[in-house]
């Protein structure tokens, strides 16, 4: 079972399948935004949609500390455009 977690203190969202860390999705924090800069999942574990639950559940924990997403990271900018 994929688990997904956010890390605050280290600025990302991580992805394990148990304990493994299969993926992660990794931001960096100014006054008014959380800019994503990569994500990235296990080649294993791609095609299964878990590089979009980790940029997602960046902007879910963004709205909760009242921060705009913003991406350089091509995915995570795409993923974004379409919410």
């Amino acid at each position: 079972m994929i688990r997904i977690e956010f890390d605050k203190e280290n600025n990302r969202t991580l992805a394990y399948d148990n304990e493994k860390k299969i993926g992660e999705c990794v931001f960096v924090e100014d006054d008014k935004f959380w800019n994503i800069v990569h994500t990235e999942v296990n080649n294993s574990y791609q095609g299964q949609g878990i590089a979009k639950k980790l940029v997602e559940n960046v902007i879910k924990e963004a709205s909760r500390y009242n921060k705009n997403v913003i991406a350089e990271c091509s995915y995570a900018k795409r993923v974004i455009e379409k919410i």
